[in-house]
C-alpha cells in the first residue's frame, strides 16, 4: 500500500467518523428537545395565519396598538367551496386563530362579512353558516355582513348568520335555489358513431343520469327528492333570519331570481340599501365595542408555506402524472349539489 493510499484511507475514515458524530449530535439534542417538550409545559399552538390591518370606518390604516378591540372582517371572495379559495377549512382556521396570538384575551369585538360571490357547494355554504353561528353564540360577538357586488344563493346562505346585512349601490342579491348539473346524454351520438359503452354496476340506478345509455323514466327521482330537501332547508333558513322575507312569496314569487339592492332591501333580503363598507362597519363599532373612538379592523390571512405550494405543485411530477385541464366555465368544486348563482 502506497503512503497515498494510506493518506487517503485515513482521510476517509476520519471524514465519516467527524459525520457520524455531527448526526449523532444533532440527533441527540432532536430527541432532548422533544422529550422536553413532551413533559413540560404545553407548547404553543402555532399560528398559520398572518395579520393584515384594514381601514377603519374612517378610511384610515392606523396601528391602535396591541391591546385595541379588534373588529374581524372576513373576506367570503369567490366560489364557495373552492379548494384554494373560501371552503369550511379556511373559514374555520380563520374563526380559530381569531382566539389566538396577538387576538386573544377576546379582542375580537365583531364580525364584518365582506361579501362577493356567486355561492357554492351546499355543504360548504352550511358548513360556514353554523360555524359562524356557533362562534357568534359562544363568545357574544355580533356578526354584520356587508354586500360589495354579487351575494347569491349560497352567499345569502352563509350571509343568514348575519344579525344585519348592509349592501352596496351596485350589488346584486338573490337566488335562493339549488342546481345540479347540467346533465349531458351523448348516446344517440355514440351510436352513430358506432361507439359501445357498458358500465358494471350493483344496486338499483346505480348509474343513474348516465350518459352513455337512454335515460329511464323517473331514474331522477332520488335526485330530485335530495334537492327538494335542500332548498326547503336553504327557504327555511333564510326566512328565519331575514323576517322581512315573506317565505310564500320567496317560493311563489321570487324564486331564485337576483334583485338590485333597492328592490332587495324592499322585499327583505337586505336591512340597509344603498349603504357603504364604512356604514357597515360604523354600525357595528357602535354595537359591539360602544361606538369607542380606538379600535382595529384586520383580516386574516392564511400564510402559505413556500416547501409546501414547491412540494404540492412538484407532487404530480414527482409521480410521474401530469394533469392537462379545458376550461369549462364551471366553477372549481368539487361537490355537484349547489346553492350557485350561474346564469347560463
Amino acid at each position: 500500500m502506497t503512503d497515498q493510499e494510506s493518506i487517503f484511507k485515513s482521510s476517509l475514515r476520519t471524514f465519516v467518523r467527524l459525520l457520524l458524530g455531527t448526526f449523532a449530535l444533532f440527533l441527540g439534542l432532536f430527541l432532548a428537545v422533544s422529550i422536553f417538550s413532551f413533559f413540560g409545559s404545553t407548547p404553543d399552538i402555532p399560528i398559520k395565519t398572518d395579520i393584515e390591518i384594514l381601514p377603519d370606518a374612517n378610511f384610515e390604516l392606523t396601528f391602535q396598538g396591541i391591546r385595541a378591540p379588534v373588529i374581524l372582517e372576513i373576506p367570503i371572495h369567490g366560489v364557495i367551496g373552492d379548494p384554494n379559495g373560501v371552503n369550511t377549512e379556511s373559514i374555520q382556521e380563520i374563526l380559530l386563530h381569531s382566539r389566538l396570538g396577538l387576538l386573544e384575551k377576546d379582542r375580537v369585538k365583531g364580525i364584518l362579512l365582506h361579501m362577493q360571490t356567486p355561492g357554492g357547494t351546499v355543504i360548504d355554504s352550511s358548513n360556514i353558516y353554523h360555524m359562524l353561528l356557533d362562534y357568534k353564540k359562544k363568545y357574544n360577538v355580533p356578526i354584520f355582513a356587508y354586500i360589495d357586488g354579487l351575494c347569491a344563493s349560497g352567499g345569502m346562505y352563509i350571509a343568514s348568520a348575519a344579525d344585519q346585512i348592509f349592501a352596496g349601490p351596485s350589488s346584486i342579491i338573490g337566488s335562493v335555489g339549488v342546481i345540479l348539473g347540467p346533465f349531458f346524454n351523448i348516446y344517440e351520438g355514440m351510436t352513430k358513431l358506432g361507439v359501445l359503452s357498458k358500465t358494471l354496476t350493483k344496486g338499483i340506478d346505480k348509474d343513474a343520469m348516465s350518459p352513455t345509455r337512454p335515460w329511464k323514466e323517473g331514474e331522477d327521482a332520488s335526485l330530485q327528492v335530495i334537492m327538494n330537501y335542500f332548498y326547503e332547508e336553504f327557504v327555511d333558513i333564510v326566512t328565519q333570519h331575514r323576517p322581512r322575507l315573506d317565505r310564500n312569496q320567496l317560493v311563489n314569487e321570487y324564486g331564485a331570481q337576483v334583485f338590485d339592492c333597492v328592490r332587495a332591501q324592499r322585499y327583505g333580503y337586505v336591512d340597509v340599501a344603498p349603504s357603504s363598507r364604512s356604514e357597515a362597519l360604523q354600525k357595528l363599532v357602535e354595537i359591539s365595542i360602544g361606538g369607542k373612538p380606538i379600535y382595529q379592523v384586520v383580516a386574516l390571512a392564511h400564510r402559505n408555506s413556500v416547501f409546501a405550494s414547491l412540494f404540492k405543485s412538484s407532487w404530480g411530477l414527482l409521480r410521474g402524472r401530469i394533469e392537462h385541464t379545458i376550461d369549462l366555465g364551471q366553477p372549481p368544486i368539487r361537490e355537484k349539489f349547489s346553492y350557485l348563482y350561474q346564469p347560463f
